[in-house]
Parts: C-alpha cells; structure tokens; sequence
C-alpha cells in the first residue's frame, strides 16, 4: 500500500460512512500516549534505538492475523516534505511528527486506525470514526492497546499512571476529541460564549487540524485537557455531554434562522455552491468556506441531490499539500488554484 493508496478519500471510512450525529459532527477521536520503559523520550533517542521502537511496534502488529494484512508502515525519512504535510492535512500525523526524521506512522485500510512513533512520545495511538462515537472508538483503541502491551513493556506508575513526555498527558495518556461542523453558531457569532463555557469545563477547542491551528471551515476540534485523576470513562462522559450539547444549539440556531436572516444564509449557500461548480480558480481559503456553506445547505435540505460525504472528502482532498502531490505539474499557486478549481468540480458533478 503505497502513499497513493493513501490519497483516495473514498476508502476512508470517517469521511464516507455515516455516524450519529454527522450532520454536525464529523469525526471522533480516541488518542493514547504510550512510552516504553527505561527508553530515552524521542527527542533524547539516537537513531539505532528510534529505528528498533518503529521495528517493535510494527513487527508486533504484524503478528496479529487480521491487522497484518491491514497494515502500512510509513517513515518520515522516506516522504518528502510535501507527502508528509498532505499526512498531515489528513489527521494521520502531526505537523510535529512531519518534521522528524526519526519517526514513522502505521495507517490501517480505512484509516480508522494510525499510529504514530516517535512523536513526543514512543507511541501516539489513534482511532477516528465517523460521527459521535467515542465509546466505540475507546473500545477499538483498547484492542489495539492491549495487543501492543501483550509484547511491549510501557512506562507506568502505579499512582499516576501512563508516563509521558507532557505532564499534561501523564495518567491516563488519553485525548478524546470530537470535529464539529459550526456555521450557524459561528455566522450568528454565539461560538465566543460557547467556548468560554467548554473551558471551564476542562474542555480545549483548537482548529481543523488540531493543537496550533486556527479554525477554519467553521471545523473545531473539542477535546479534553486533563488526563491525570480522570478515567477513560469520565474523560470521555465529559467529551460526548458537552457536544451534545453543541450540537443542540447549533440544529437549534439552524432552525431558529427565519425571514431576512434566512434569506440571506441562503444566497450565501447557492453563491458558494455557484462559485464551486464554475469557479477557474480556488484557493485552498477559499474552498474551506465555500465547502462548509454547501455542507450546510444540503444539511438544511437548501442543496439536493449531494453527498455530504462528497463534502468530506472535499474538506480534505483541497489542502495545499494534498493538491500538490495529486496535480504533481502545478508549480506555482495560481497553477494549483486552477487544479483545485476543476478537481472540485469534478467532484460535485459525479
């Protein structure tokens, strides 16, 4: 499975296949840190022990008779600048782990599962499902930790638990995260108020492509800050209770637009969606903003016969990175535009 394989956002399952709650809530998250013991932390590690961690982790995931022939193992060294940001813009790695030579990531079929090596920690282990679904996505990461742990021996401490690079990651080494689609809340400028509560909450919101990055899209990352004294369980309790309640106020919001306000979110969704399907040239700004308000018109029943999921891949297949490896001539950004703008179209007249 080669890095095109990668690239075809049809067999991605959190982006193709239906979830509770995906009419506004995107994806779920389960990540757990895990390090090995008596091992130095990644940035202490010289290249022979960074090579055995990523040797370990992939030859004991290749003995389990299923995930073996699901398997893709990708090293850092091995990508160039531009296939390890498009990684990036698909939630398979960080922007920290695309700047590291030593590191590598295992990505299953559907890319429901990823695991990072040698980020900040030993191991950055991810499952992403398609809508609310962080019990099931903690079920699976649990597998998926277990089997490791059957052959690894991680860093633990009896009372506080997992160790990590981070203290803020210390205990249960866990992030639970929900992406969460947002144009009513944020046109009608009620996400300020919202976000002020979550964090009081112990709750962070961070941007599409999570710690460091801005929201753009009307996409936002909600995920919990603290792991140390909080179970899997709670942490993940805490998570689902404050989007429910997001998703609430933003059908709400939805539903509440009338009148001129009505009218003028809909010229809105029909001028993205006419600029979408005839437009030359698009910038990868510009296609996050036009998507999102085609996204909410079919959600609103305003746009018909489109495939939300249609709308998903979009959200990730028009990154820069993402366009310049696929259109591979496009040099300059008015060259990459033009690509943008026909493969868009492509896409929503199938």
């Amino acid at each position: 499975m080669g890095i095109e394989n990668l690239m075809d956002a049809s067999r991605i399952k959190w982006i193709n296949s239906p979830g509770p709650d995906s009419d506004i809530v995107i994806s779920s998250r389960v990540r757990f840190a895990r390090n090995l013991k008596n091992i130095p932390f990644p940035h202490l590690l010289s290249d022979s022990e960074a090579k055995k961690i990523v040797s370990d982790v992939y030859l004991t995931l290749k003995e389990n008779p299923v995930l073996s022939r699901q398997i893709e193992l990708y090293n850092m060294s091995e990508l160039t600048p531009v296939q390890k940001t498009m990684l990036s813009e698909m939630h398979l790695i960080s922007m920290d782990l695309s700047n590291s030579e030593k590191g590598a990531v295992i990505v299953n079929q559907d890319e429901t599962i990823n695991i990072m090596i040698n980020e900040e920690d030993h191991l950055r282990i991810q499952v992403m499902l398609p809508g609310l679904q962080l019990d099931e996505a903690l079920k699976e990461i649990d597998r998926i930790d277990d089997l490791l742990e059957e052959k690894l021996d991680f860093a633990f401490d009896e009372k506080i638990g997992y160790l990590t690079a981070c203290p803020t990651n210390v205990g249960t080494g866990m992030r639970a995260s929900v992406m969460m689609h947002l144009p009513a809340l944020t046109m009608m400028d009620k996400t300020g108020q919202i976000f002020s509560t979550i964090s009081q909450l112990g709750l962070v919101v961070r941007g599409i492509y999570g710690e460091g990055s801005q929201a753009k899209g009307n996409l936002y990352q909600i995920s919990n800050q603290i792991t140390l004294g909080k179970s899997e369980e709670d942490i993940i309790q805490n998570v689902v209770s404050v989007a429910r309640q997001i998703i609430m106020s933003e059908r709400k919001t939805r539903q509440n637009l009338s009148g001129e306000a009505r009218l003028r979110l809909e010229d809105k969704i029909l001028r993205s969606y006419g600029i979408l399907t005839n437009a030359k040239l698009v910038s990868s700004q510009e296609a996050l903003s036009y998507i999102s308000d085609v996204r909410l018109g079919v959600d609103m029943g305003i746009i018909k016969d489109l495939s939300p999921s249609v709308l998903n891949e979009l959200f990730i297949m028009t990154g820069p990175a993402y366009i310049q490896e696929m259109s591979k001539n496009a040099t300059t950004p008015m060259e990459r535009d033009l690509y943008r703008a026909n493969f868009i179209r492509e896409k929503m007249q199938r």
